[in-house]
């Protein structure tokens, strides 16, 4: 038996996000790598990210990689459109162990998903800014058609918990006026890890388009890319979940056990990023 390689298997595999939104990933693996540890961070303290510069997002990204990489993961999954968007590269040529990112695997999804060819995204104010989306679609298929609406409402409102408040109706509804007048836009593409959170609103406004979420995506990239390089975890026994916030709030509790169907209250600890 070769130990080193049963070691690296069974290694976590790593997660981070500005908040709650990165569940949305989590809840896609402990799907379909049930077999697999995670290690969540949440920078609950610094969050909204997608505010934040290209320079601040770098920083903080390399600060999230460097705590997974001291809880020796074997991956970093990026659950974050706005730290995918602004530094995919930087966090890549950083870390010893693969980042894997949410920008690609929701443009391959979204293409995927379209007959009319033309696309629909709507993310945070950095994303729809930084033009990741649009280059990395562009560079997939050069007949796409792209409308983006910017929505930096919507992250605070779903942090609040307001995933069911007439008041994130009526934002989103005004947020999704361009692509109701775009009739042949038949795919959304949510390029926020929040969003899905609030795909049954999203629905209601669209009801003709196919809704495209990254997280999931990203999931399946994932497993793929354990599969290809023998790093599945066969085995359930001394499995990890764990969830660090730099700032634990009884609302992202609450919430998060909601989402994930199953309490998280003991599987949740404080890290503060001293870097």
């Amino acid at each position: 038996m070769n130990t080193h390689a049963e070691n690296e298997k069974s290694k976590p595999i790593g997660i981070f996000d500005s908040g709650i939104g990165g569940l949305t990933v989590v809840k896609s693996l402990l799907y379909m790598l049930p077999k697999e540890s995670l290690i969540y961070f949440g920078d609950t303290a610094r969050l909204p990210y997608g505010t934040k510069s290209k320079k601040t997002l770098i920083d903080f990204s390399l600060q999230n990689v460097d705590f997974l990489l001291k809880k020796n993961v074997k991956l970093i999954v990026v659950a974050c459109n706005s730290a995918s968007s602004a530094a995919i590269k930087e966090m890549q040529e950083y870390s010893p162990v693969p980042v894997i990112g949410v920008i690609e695997p929701g443009a391959i999804s979204a293409l995927n998903a379209t007959k009319s060819k033309y696309i629909g995204i709507i993310g945070t104010r950095g994303t729809v800014q930084s033009g990741a989306y649009y280059r990395t679609l562009i560079t997939m298929d050069s007949n796409v058609k792209i409308l983006q609406q910017a929505c930096p409402l919507l992250v605070p409102l779903i942090e609040e918990g307001w995933l069911f408040h007439q008041s994130t109706k009526n934002i989103l509804s005004e947020y999704l006026v361009p692509f109701k007048n775009e009739k042949l836009i038949d795919v959304i593409l949510l390029g926020c890890t929040h969003y899905p959170l609030l795909k049954h609103m999203i629905k209601e406004e669209l009801p003709n388009v196919e809704i495209v979420d990254s997280a999931s995506a990203t999931s399946v990239i994932v497993e793929k890319y354990l599969q290809d390089n023998s790093l599945l975890n066969p085995i359930f026994e001394n499995k990890i979940e764990e969830y660090y916030l730099s700032d634990i709030t009884e609302n992202f509790i609450t919430l998060a056990s909601e989402f994930l169907g199953k309490s998280i209250a003991d599987k949740v600890k404080l890290y503060k990023n001293d870097n």
